[in-house]
Parts: structure tokens; sequence; C-alpha cells
């Protein structure tokens, strides 16, 4: 059988899921102490549970004291969110991690799906699949680490970030010109629907419905 190309893999994208750290952000992590008498946030509470969540905080003065985690994101994935979602297509992220600050931007972008918290990102990725009821060849995963690639492999289309990791890259269909945190989600987009053949009628349609009610 005749090895699909990635542009034949995109033609088929219904749902694209992605991970957060290194994909919507650059990697990098910002973690400092909440002023005096901020309530307990997620960040502690995973600290409390011997670093699940990802944190690996395992130092018990860490929880006597509110701890914030503060993440970049880029304008250009927000929106490409809005532009996926006028094609059609689904956008959820499955995230080991626990963060308040991507509970924020995940409702400011209107994800459908939205999983934090993950260890098995091939299980969230197939029930996630299962319940939007299409089929695996049907979605893409955007990764940039080794813990994504059970994901990446599940799919239909695996995307990695310009940036990601040589492993991750090799198996990757299609590495996205931009650096996660700088773009990469926007080149992921871009791709699935200039494959389809739908971008600059979507563009266009973006642009005329354009009122500054669509967060970007």
């Amino acid at each position: 059988m005749a090895k699909l190309s990635a542009q034949a893999r995109a033609r088929k994208i219904k749902l694209l899921l992605f991970d957060v750290d290194g994909v919507l952000t650059d990697g990098k992590l910002f973690i400092f102490p909440a002023p005096a008498g901020s309530r307990q946030s997620v960040l502690q509470q995973s600290a409390q549970h011997g670093g699940e969540g990802g944190f690996g905080f395992h130092n018990p003065a860490l929880q006597v004291q509110s701890l914030s985690e503060a993440k970049g994101f880029h304008a250009h994935d927000g929106t490409s969110i809005s532009v996926a979602r006028l094609a059609g297509i689904k956008t959820g992220l499955i995230t080991k991690r626990i963060s308040e600050t991507v509970a924020l931007r995940a409702r400011d972008l209107k994800l459908e799906y939205v999983r934090q918290g993950i260890q098995d990102k091939r299980t969230a990725f197939e029930d996630i699949v299962k319940e939007e009821g299409i089929q695996l060849e049907e979605s893409a995963f955007v990764g940039d680490d080794v813990i994504d690639l059970p994901a990446m492999r599940a799919g239909g289309l695996a995307i990695a970030v310009k940036n990601a990791r040589a492993e991750v890259r090799q198996e990757a269909h299609y590495v996205t010109p931009h650096a996660g945190g700088e773009g990469a989600l926007r080149d992921a987009v871009e791709f699935i629907l200039k494959a389809q053949g739908k971008w600059k009628k979507i563009v266009e349609a973006y642009i005329g419905q354009r009122g500054g009610k669509d967060s970007s």
C-alpha cells in the first residue's frame, strides 16, 4: 500500500488536539509566590500531592506558600483556533501539567476539549476521538516532546513543532515552520486547511465576521 502524504492525511482531519508547554507556549515556566492571603492555587494543590500533574514539587516547604504560574501565549495561535472553528474543525488540548493559566486560556479560546493532568496522552486522545464520533485517521495531534509520541502515533496526522525533540520530528508527518509559542499551532491549522482547499475562503469569512468578539 502506498504511503499517504502529509497533505493526504490533512485532508481527512476534523479534530485537532495539541500539547500546551512547548506547543502553545515556548516551554518556559514562570513560577512565583502569590501574594499573602491568596487562596490555594491548583499549582499548590498539585505540590501537596507529591508532584502529580507534572510539577515535581516534593519540598514540604512549598506546601505552606501559595504559588502562581505564568505562561506566554501567541496571538497567532489564538486566531488559528477561531479559523479552525469556522472551518468546522474541533480543537482541544491534552497536557500533563495542571495550570489555572491554561484553563483560563482554554476558556478564552472556547476549546471544545480540555484535558489537564494527563499522564497517558494516547488514551485521552482516543477517548476524545470516540466522544467526537469520528475515526482516528480524522484526528491530528501537535506535540514537541517524547511524552506526546503515543498520541501522535494514534491519529491520522502527527505534527511536530519546529523546535520539537529530534525523536518527535522524526516521527511527524509535518513539522511546523515556527517554534512552539511562536505561531506553531497557526502553522498546523493553516497546513490542514490549505490541504483541504478551505484556507482562502475561511480567512475571508473570518475577516468578514471579525468585530472584536472572537478571542485571539
